[in-house]
């Protein structure tokens, strides 16, 4: 298996959170695709969906990628609440956890805060401003 690429569904901020995402992690989109881009007589875009997300890509270190879209109205809101996973992040160190750490938590809610673990790794784990659930972790132990 090459990776593994988390996708997230948002309603209507993905681009938002995506320019927040990338604050903190660096780096540039390699995919923004819009509704409006597909629209054609066989898949007919609303006005009011034509700007929103369809898929954007932020790449996230040598081989991964964070991948995202909006959901339509049509299909029904996402429950922004529920856990729809987390997302491990694997820093090179405990000064880019930290950074990671309190960027992407900035206006989110702490659940474990970034330290020591009893495994033997420095970590901590966040719901973001945008509901997404993040765990970050630096282990010293990790030769890769």
């Amino acid at each position: 298996m090459r990776t593994i690429n988390p996708w997230i569904n948002f309603n209507g901020n993905a681009e938002e959170a995506f320019t927040f995402y990338r604050s903190v992690f660096g780096g540039e989109f390699t995919r923004v695709i819009r509704f409006k881009d597909l629209a054609s007589d066989e898949f007919p875009v609303p006005e009011k969906e034509a700007n929103k997300i369809m898929t954007i890509a932020l790449p996230l270190g040598k081989h991964n990628v964070l991948i995202a879209n909006d959901v339509p109205e049509f299909m029904g809101r996402v429950n922004e609440n529920e856990n729809r996973s987390k997302i491990s992040v694997s820093a090179e160190s405990r000064e880019e956890a930290d950074k990671i750490f309190n960027g992407l938590s900035a206006g989110g809610e702490v659940e474990g805060p970034i330290g020591d673990s009893p495994w033997g790794t420095y970590a901590g784990m966040f719901r973001d401003k945008y509901g997404i659930e993040w765990i970050v972790e630096f282990d010293p132990a990790y030769k890769g």
